[in-house]
This record gives structure tokens, sequence and C-alpha cells, in this order.
């Protein structure tokens, strides 16, 4: 894939993000994510490559745009890309005005991403040498003392990201007892994993389940970020495990390893919409905006952050 594509992925993020900051706070979830949806296949369009949406918002049936499947970019001659993306990930966050809400988006080359069906997904996620300490099979307490001995450090030390949600009562009980710290979230759980491989953060690991498109999100960036990632499809129904069966996933309790996830040369870029662990959110100043953003590239492991200053008069306001 061309370099030149993970700054322009930048423009796209840029573009929902601003989109859906407008709405920050105003208590409607879907008008704040179909702005950021139209904002962000507006700007694709606009990009040279031929791109296929596989992780998106939904089925062609339930999402009129950015489904899985749909074509965006400027299409062919240009080259084939797959494309990962969530244009506003966390719309109650952002609908209440809370922390962490962002837009992102990942590419690669055809078939480098899994075709994950939207269902949830039981995750474990670390930052950077710690690959060997996690087993997605094994107890919380057993993968905190593996995680704990790697860095050195007592339990006591280690911060666990985990989704605010009444299924994770046995699992937060169990980080409890064995006596590491606990952050919870009440949604947005790329944001919480890309965080592990920031040091800044205080996020050492991110345990439970969400949903499975954001694992692949935030497998790509990990894969970026020299972090690492396991998952297990966890569907609710039969119908879920039949919509995974026809998109090729076979064993319904494999385990997917950052690799099968997200593989190849791999490009994410996020921006916030509001702040969080990870970046910035949008600030509205007379007659613009300064949005806050970080761009990957897997091959190159360059981590660019970038604050931008957008004058509305000269570029679309999107609105």
């Amino acid at each position: 894939m061309d370099k030149n594509f993970a700054l322009e992925l930048v423009r796209v993020t840029e573009a929902a993000a601003m989109a859906s900051a407008r709405l920050m706070g105003r208590g409607d979830e879907k008008a704040a994510d179909e702005a950021a949806v139209c904002a962000m296949r507006l700007t694709l369009n606009t990009l040279d490559f031929d791109g296929t949406v596989v992780i998106g918002e939904g089925e062609r049936d339930e999402a009129p745009m950015l489904y899985i499947g749909e074509k965006v970019g400027k299409g062919k001659p240009y080259p084939p890309i797959d494309i990962a993306l969530d244009p506003l990930e966390g719309t109650t966050i952002c609908a209440r005005g809370d922390t962490n809400s962002l837009s992102c988006i990942a590419i690669a080359g055809k078939g480098s991403f899994l075709h994950a069906p939207d269902t949830y997904m039981q995750k474990i996620a670390v930052g950077p040498g710690l690959k060997e300490a996690i087993d997605i099979r094994e107890s919380a307490t057993k993968n905190l003392n593996r995680i704990a001995e790697l860095k050195k450090c007592y339990i006591q030390d280690l911060t666990v990201v985990i989704l605010d949600r009444p299924r994770h009562e046995s699992l937060m009980e169990e980080v409890r007892r064995a006596g590491a710290r606990i952050m919870l979230i009440r949604d947005g759980d790329v944001s919480a994993a890309v965080s592990t491989c920031r040091p800044r953060s205080g996020i050492d690991v991110l345990m439970g389940i969400g949903g499975a498109p954001e694992g692949v999100l935030a497998a790509a960036a990990l894969r970026c970020m020299g972090g690492y990632m396991e998952g297990i499809l966890k569907p609710r129904n039969p119908q879920e495990i039949e919509r995974a069966q026809k998109m090729g996933i076979s064993d319904i309790h494999r385990v997917w390893t950052i690799d099968e996830l997200a593989k190849g040369h791999v490009m994410f870029c996020a921006t916030g919409v509001t702040d969080g662990t990870l970046l910035n959110g949008v600030r509205f100043l007379p007659g613009g905006a300064v949005t806050h953003s970080i761009v990957m590239r897997s091959e190159t492991g360059t981590i660019r952050e970038i604050t931008a200053r957008h004058v509305f008069d000269k570029k679309p306001d999107y609105e």
C-alpha cells in the first residue's frame, strides 16, 4: 500500500470527528452517528483507492451507508484495499458528552481483516513485550500474575480496563480478588485497547467482552504499536452463529490471535471526538476547529500524533 494513504486517512477521521462533535452532549445517539457516517463516507470517496468496507456499520439492509461490502474511494484502476471502520466509536459517550469517544479507521490489503460478524467477542489486549504473558483460555488471575512477572511489578500495580456491564460482574470480582486495580468504562474499548500501548495512559491490560468489529479495529492498531491481543467470538443467538458461518468462520470457539484478526501491512488512524486517555476531543473555535489524531503504520512502526487547525470557510464544514 502507498504510505501516503496513512496521512490521507487523517482527513477521513477528522471529518467524522468534527461532524459528530457538533452533537456532543445533546442526547441523540442516532444523529451523532449519522453525522459521522456521512462525513466519513464523503471524504473516503475522494481518495485514490478501490476500497471495500469489510468492517462497517452492519449489513446492507441494516445500514444505508458504510455497510459491509460497500465500495468506497475512486474505484478502479486505483489499488484495491479492505477497510475496517467505526465512524463514531462510543455513540452513547458522544451523546452524553462523556470521555473517550473517537472516530477510527484501518486499511490493509485484500483479505487482511477477519470478516467479523456484528456479535460479541471476548478480548484480552496488552502492550509491547507482553505477548507471552497472556492466554485468553486461562483465568484472569493467571494472566495478571504473568503480566506482573514480566513487568517486574506487583499485581496491585496493574490496572485492568473493563467495560461496565452486568456480564462482567464475575470478572471484576476475580480481578479484585487477585489484587489488581480496575478502570471501568461505559463504552469505547478500541480506545481502551490502544491505551495499553501508551504508558502514560496508566492502563496495563484490557479484559472482557465487547463488540467483535471493534476487536478487529483494535487489533489493527495494536499491530502498529507492537501490542498483542487475542479474541474469541461470543455470539448471542443461533442467528449470529449462522451469520458468522456465512462469513467464513467455521469454528465459533476458535482463539483468534492478533495476526489473524489483522494481518499484513496495516494502517490505522483515529481522531478524538471527546477528550480521553488516548486523544483530545474536538475544540471548536470561531470559524474553525482543532482536532487531535493518531496515525500509524505496522510496516514501519511509525506513530504520528497530529494536531490540526481547520478553517471552515476554506474547506467543507461537515454538519
